[in-house]
């Protein structure tokens, strides 16, 4: 197994940071990492806000659900879909005013085409940089709460009309040197599928997070005494639960704003 391969096999969540800042070089090679993941077109339909304001990383921390590791980490980005700048770029550079003068081209506001194109692109950006941050001895974790408390939020980052949170990663050398215990995943046959989609029913969910399910019952996290499944686990824990409800009405509010040109 190659470099490459290993550093992605072993690569797990980090939460705890030791105070070290980020070297100098370390960040540059980072950015420049995450400046090189595949884009929609080549047309980079995103932004990274660099959060340094501590007051700004404590309010974070309190919309994303009240994690206080967030305002604790030395480095923390925001990854935006961001069709703004192309909205200005076709605007400001003349586009708009060409297409109409010689009718080749109606003004179009961006939909949610445009929306999931820069989502993918954010997102595609933000595991360059976590995989880059790995090789760098930098640990990592995926903030996704950052799309709950949508109002909030974009006023905190003054974000303009077609900029919307994507995800958020906050970085920094682990605190512990000693590697944790990996977390399980399904095996290959629960996840590739071939030509179709085969819609798994019990039997093979059962099979697909036995492992996971296992893992739960030794650190004795399973619900209703640990004698629940793992089911039963994620159902009570996150389906149901008052954070899920918040960002789904976050993320509706969010979607209602981009598109209400």
């Amino acid at each position: 197994m190659n470099e490459t391969l290993q550093l992605l096999n072993k690569r797990r969540s980090v939460r705890a940071f030791s105070d070290k800042p980020i070297e100098s070089d370390h960040l540059a090679l980072l950015k420049e990492a995450t400046l090189r993941a595949p884009t929609a077109g080549n047309m980079a339909l995103y932004s990274i806000i660099e959060v340094k304001d501590q007051q700004k990383k404590h309010q974070l921390s309190i919309l994303c659900d009240n994690q206080p590791m967030i305002e604790k980490a030395p480095l923390v980005w925001v990854f935006l879909a961001d069709m703004q700048k192309w909205i200005n770029y076709f605007t400001e550079g003349g586009s708009v005013q060409k297409g109409e003068q010689e009718h080749l081209a109606s003004y179009r506001a961006p939909g949610l085409g445009d929306l999931h194109l820069c989502l993918q692109d954010a997102i595609i950006a933000a595991q360059n940089a976590v995989v880059a941050a790995q090789s760098l001895g930098l640990g990592s974790c995926y903030i996704g709460d950052v799309i709950e408390h949508f109002e909030e939020t974009r006023d905190l980052l003054k974000l303009s009309h077609y900029t919307v949170p994507a995800c958020m990663l906050i970085f920094g050398y682990p605190k512990s040197e000693k590697e944790g215990k990996l977390t399980p995943r399904c095996p290959q046959d629960a996840i590739f599928m071939e030509d179709y989609y085969h819609e798994p029913h019990l039997e093979q969910l059962n099979s697909a997070f036995s492992e996971h399910e296992e893992q739960r019952k030794q650190t004795r996290t399973l619900p209703f005494g640990n004698t629940g499944s793992l089911a039963d686990y994620y159902y009570f824990r996150k389906h149901t639960s008052s954070f899920m409800e918040e960002m789904n009405r976050s993320t509706k509010v969010m979607f209602d704003h981009w598109c209400n040109h």
